[in-house]
């Protein structure tokens, strides 16, 4: 495939390959990561095109949540140029939801009554935006956490 894709001009592509990656979220030691076989596919690829590339191959890493800063870095190194990481989203996503309730949930029991007065409104907590927000602020925390472990932090150059 690699072969035949290269004829196209300019081509562009990545190989979604199996490493023991998987989609989805499980317990520690579930999962046997195995990068290592992205580095000996690069230097398979090399040997068989005859290439003078080190990584002629662009990987995605498919199922990265959960995966440890070592072992994404480590797939780096192999070629991987795009990690999925949408479990990881999705949980960071409702945990600051979650958050929000556990911190306000005696303000999101009616829409007047709190531990402040009886007669206080609660709109400001129960407005669905807050909720939302903070949903937001723990995904974008979690995505900043992925920026540095894939070291994107500081390294576009637009000059």
């Amino acid at each position: 495939a690699y072969e035949e894709l290269s004829k196209v001009d300019n081509a562009a592509f990545t190989c979604a390959a199996s490493f023991g990656n998987v989609h989805g979220v499980y317990a520690p030691g579930n999962v046997d990561l195995q990068p290592v076989i992205l580095h000996n596919s690069q230097k398979y690829i090399k040997e068989k095109l005859s290439s003078d590339d080190n990584k002629p191959m662009f990987f995605v890493f498919h199922g990265g949540s959960g995966s440890s800063t070592e072992d994404i870095r480590y797939a780096i190194e192999a070629g991987v140029i795009k990690m999925n990481i949408d479990t990881d989203t999705q949980w960071a996503f409702w945990d600051g939801i979650r958050g929000y309730e556990a911190a306000n949930h005696d303000y999101l029991q009616g829409q007047i009554g709190n531990p402040e007065s009886p007669d206080k409104p609660n709109k400001k907590f129960y407005d669905p935006r807050m909720a939302l927000r903070a949903g937001e602020e723990s995904m974008a925390g979690r995505l900043c956490k992925a920026a540095e472990d894939l070291n994107c932090v500081d390294v576009l150059n637009w000059a």
